[in-house]
């Protein structure tokens, strides 16, 4: 288990002088290790600092956040202490009032509940990605079999510096991460933050519809963790596992009232969903 996660329900004391920032103020995070855990142990405790102590925080967030990954990378190559031929995906999430901004680097994902339909808020960044292979060619790299240079399954990650050579050279596997901001509503009911060890076996939808569901029953976001990395060891899963649930609201969601007719339905789209993870489990 080369896994490490990060939640921080309260910035309050993280943050100094930045307290005027509006609330809620949280930040959580799952990093995906490999090679040795040197990468995702030092990732989980020094991102939080990289990024508020960045000196764009906090009026130019996304730029700290970038700024962070870059840091944290070359700390590692730096860092003589540490393993530089380990590495680590990393994905967090920094929600500031009703604003959420995610980082991603990897093949970690960010899922957002929404009344019950699964939204991705991450794109997983696999060497055979259309966007990621045209990238990695671009800078010299070459995909076997579906690993970068025959040797990652990720196309960005931290750390694995025996791949990436010398700090500033042009390197087909990244460090920096996408972003996606997302302003919640009231439909927005929770976030979960997963490695690939969860999603290889699970698609996002029938995540969200097994941690709404345990929701309603006990409105316990930990337990809802615990229940998704069940579900993904059920089905044989074949990595490490990491979920971490984010809930926006103190009240469990309510439930979904589906208004009567008398005429005849297809099956939804959800339902299909549903119904292929049902058939795939049990085959």
């Amino acid at each position: 288990m080369e896994d490490e996660y990060i939640c921080v329900d309260d910035l309050s004391e993280h943050l100094g002088a930045a307290n005027g920032l509006p609330s809620p103020r949280a930040f959580y995070g799952v990093f995906d290790g490999h090679g040795g855990t040197d990468a995702a142990s030092f990732t989980k405790k020094n991102i939080l600092k990289f990024i508020v102590e960045d000196f764009n925080f906090p009026d130019g967030v996304k730029r700290a956040l970038k700024n962070a990954f870059v840091k944290a990378d070359h700390a590692l190559l730096d860092a003589k202490n540490l393993d530089h031929s380990s590495g680590t995906t990393a994905l967090t999430a920094l929600m500031l009032g009703r604003t959420v901004i995610i980082a991603n680097a990897g093949d970690s994902r960010a899922v957002l509940g929404k009344r019950g339909r699964a939204i991705e808020l991450t794109k997983d960044h696999k060497p055979n990605c259309t966007s990621e292979r045209v990238r990695i060619e671009k800078l010299g790299g070459v995909i076997y079999d579906g690993y970068l240079n025959g040797q990652l399954s990720v196309a960005r990650a931290l750390g694995d510096w025996h791949i990436k050579g010398s700090k500033g050279a042009k390197c087909p596997l990244s460090s920096e991460p996408e972003l996606h901001e997302t302003i919640l509503t009231e439909e927005d009911e929770f976030l979960i933050i997963g490695c690939d060890g969860l999603w290889d076996v699970m698609s996002s939808q029938y995540a969200v519809t097994i941690v709404r569901k345990e929701l309603m029953v006990h409105n316990d976001p930990h337990k809802c963790s615990k229940e998704l990395v069940k579900e993904a060891l059920k089905r044989n899963t074949c990595d490490n596992l990491t979920v971490v649930v984010v809930c926006f609201s103190k009240d469990p969601p309510p439930q979904i009232i589906v208004p009567k007719s008398n005429k005849r339905r297809s099956i939804s789209a959800e339902g299909l969903d549903l119904l292929k993870d049902v058939l795939i489990s049990n085959s």
